[in-house]
């Protein structure tokens, strides 16, 4: 039986504990490490009460890539799950590379002192792991993760080429707080108050911070939300496996309260990710701003409502116009009840599980350093749902714009 380390004891952390915890015959001796070591005991034992399975757990600090070395020698995994931060992502494939282990992440690395997420460093590993004889799966949540995955899906199953490529993601939930971020805050409003970006005609092209938006109708009775383009990560790898893309963009939803308390706190420099002298010490804004927020993994009690996360596709089959829309809905409150998460972990806690479920049985491997929709999506969209994001599929007449109820201008 497999062992597996997991590094990262925040709200994703736990769903995939969880999840490997259902799963003994692939998972059969798990570890769960964290600078914190009270979180993971907290875990440990949220997984015995509700998996009934004893999970082992350490302390570690991830930045230090020795200390990992260390841990994972003593554990001796055949995998290591990367959900701690994107800033840990380069210390974590380092400690993989000298001790033989495969590395799984669900989000690419992002520099802690510059505001800029892309793949370069990761993908500049490939010769390394390839020569050690490894694996690296990167970007393995849901966006990025299984947003790739329903593409290469569509790519295998219904389109023959496939021309533009809009990536939707709607929280419907309320959690009850004045203002709150659904995984950490600092990642979480480092990355919406960057300039927005899309690919097209060969180009990328770029906006202002959430100028660009429209008012669009989510199906499952979740109804109308505004999206807003941003830059998201699995837009940089799709554009470099789909070679017939013309365009690709991403969308999120934010309500207008999210967005004011958002303005207010950018107007004041609390998102400022640079250091600041304050009382004879620097410190930086952001970081205190994550000190005052409620943790994610709290919000998740209280949480009711649902998400919706997507791939509205147009492209061409046997010479006929074509547009296909993918989609997942998951229930915030159910699951609380399965897992004491809210959905935003689970959907990127699953797909973890589902993609080291598949390096450790052997269908999706080999050496190198790889992007999940360069490996065969059928296995994975089975597993989606049989272990809790089961999918669906529609062929809309229009498409990204049949979805939309009115262009707003800014």
């Amino acid at each position: 039986m497999n062992r597996v380390l997991i590094i990262g004891a925040g709200g994703v952390g736990n769903v995939v504990a969880h999840k490997c915890a259902q799963l003994p015959y692939i998972f059969g001796d798990i570890w769960l490490a964290s600078r914190t070591l009270s979180k993971c005991e907290q875990i440990k034992a949220h997984v015995r009460r509700n998996v009934g399975r004893t999970i082992k757990t350490a302390q570690v600090d991830a930045d230090n890539v020795p200390e990992t070395v260390a841990l994972i020698k003593r554990i001796q995994p055949a995998l290591l799950i990367n959900v701690a931060l994107p800033y840990q992502d380069l210390h974590l494939m380092e400690a993989c590379l000298q001790t033989g282990v495969h590395y799984l992440d669900t989000a690419n690395y992002e520099p802690p002192d510059t505001a800029k997420f892309e793949y370069k460093w990761q993908w500049a590993y490939h010769t390394r792991f390839k020569q050690r004889g490894i694996m690296a799966l990167l970007g393995c949540g849901f966006d990025p993760g299984v947003t790739n995955i329903f593409t290469a899906y569509a790519q295998k199953h219904h389109f023959d080429r496939i021309d533009t490529l809009d990536i939707v993601d709607c929280n419907a939930g309320t959690h009850g707080h004045p203002f709150a971020t659904n995984f950490n805050p600092e990642i979480n409003i480092r990355e919406i108050t960057q300039r927005g970006k899309f690919f097209e005609n060969g180009k990328w092209h770029y906006t202002p911070p959430l100028s660009l938006h429209y008012r669009f109708k989510f199906p499952a009775g979740i109804g109308e939300h505004d999206i807003y383009l941003l830059y998201h990560e699995e837009l940089e790898s799709l554009v470099k496996h789909f070679k017939t893309l013309k365009r690709a963009r991403f969308w999120m939803s934010f309500s207008q309260n999210y967005l004011t308390h958002l303005r207010v706190l950018q107007n004041v420099g609390l998102t400022r990710i640079d250091p600041v002298d304050f009382q004879g010490h620097k410190i930086v804004p952001i970081q205190f701003l994550k000190a005052l927020l409620p943790d994610p993994a709290s919000l998740a009690k209280n949480y009711t409502g649902k998400t919706c996360i997507g791939c509205i596709i147009r492209g061409v089959k046997n010479g006929k116009p074509r547009h296909y829309f993918v989609y997942n809905i998951c229930d915030h409150a159910a699951c609380y009840r399965e897992v004491n998460a809210q959905a935003i972990s689970y959907t990127t806690g699953v797909p973890a599980m589902i993609g080291a479920k598949l390096i450790l049985e052997g269908t999706w491997r080999s050496s190198g350093v790889f992007n999940t929709e360069q490996f065969d999506p059928d296995p994975f969209m089975r597993d989606l749902n049989l272990y809790g994001l089961p999918w669906q599929e529609t062929f809309p007449k229009k498409g990204f714009d049949g979805f939309l109820i009115k262009k707003k201008t800014t």
